[in-house]
């Protein structure tokens, strides 16, 4: 049993060829739909809107994004230049996506600083952040993120290939865990960073050196934090856990 969480962004897939991106979301939820069905993957789709785009352009888009809750979207994330442009906006909308039943997320703490970390946990109430490698720089909001539980979507590759730390070796996903945070390893952008998240794991182990059980522990974590209801993750964690345990032990 397995289970895709795909981000995408309307906006930029619209411009980019001039369709309507009322048109764009109806294509993408139709072939994740159809490629869920052929390759037996559940999938969920993200929307995510830029803070560099405008306010009102944003608005439309997460409109939209509940407008397609039964195609398959399940959330709204906050990405772009957050060093530039503030997330401060954009709060009023994700407060309403939330009201939709969409689950919410936010991009802090890759560029920007640990501030925005805080925003995102206190402001916007996400349960997810992306990234938020740059909380280890203020010790008080990393006890905030450990009390709340927040998990870090970390990615290990991107932060490297973007600049944001300057070796792989000097990533701080490990002393994130050792801080107590909640964190997960993911691929951010899998064709750019051309990756896989198989990838992702194996580097956390050869070149971190993340004990395989810390691993199978951050998996199972991946798995409790999933945009998904309750019943439907309880079901995917036990099978993963399952496979987990055969495949360490």
């Amino acid at each position: 049993m397995r289970y895709l969480e795909l981000r995408f962004t309307p906006v930029a897939l619209s411009r980019l060829e001039g369709f309507p991106t009322s048109e764009v979301l109806d294509w993408v939820c139709t072939a994740a739909q159809q490629a869920s069905a052929d390759f037996s993957l559940p999938t969920s789709l993200i929307v995510s809107v830029n803070r560099h785009e405008p306010v009102e352009t944003a608005r439309q888009v997460l409109q939209l994004a509940a407008d397609y809750k039964n195609r398959g979207v399940v959330g709204v994330d906050l990405a772009g230049n957050e060093v530039e442009f503030p997330a401060a906006p954009f709060l009023p909308m994700f407060r309403d996506a939330r009201a939709e039943g969409l689950f919410t997320t936010v991009h802090a703490g890759e560029w920007g600083n640990a501030e925005n970390v805080r925003e995102a946990i206190e402001d916007f109430e996400v349960t997810r952040v992306s990234h938020g490698v740059r909380v280890m720089e203020d010790p008080t909001i990393v006890s905030l993120a450990r009390e709340r539980q927040t998990v870090f979507e970390v990615c290990v590759t991107s932060n490297y290939q973007t600049g944001v730390v300057s070796a792989l070796t000097n990533h701080p996903l490990n002393r994130m865990l050792m801080a107590g945070l909640n964190i997960t390893i993911n691929t951010d952008d899998p064709c750019i960073s051309d990756i896989t998240l198989s990838h992702e794991y194996q580097l956390a182990v050869e070149e971190l050196g993340l004990p395989l059980p810390v691993l199978a522990d951050r998996v199972l974590a991946a798995m409790d934090a999933a945009f998904l209801a309750l019943e439907e993750k309880v079901k995917l964690k036990a099978h993963i856990k399952s496979e987990l345990n055969r495949l360490i032990h």
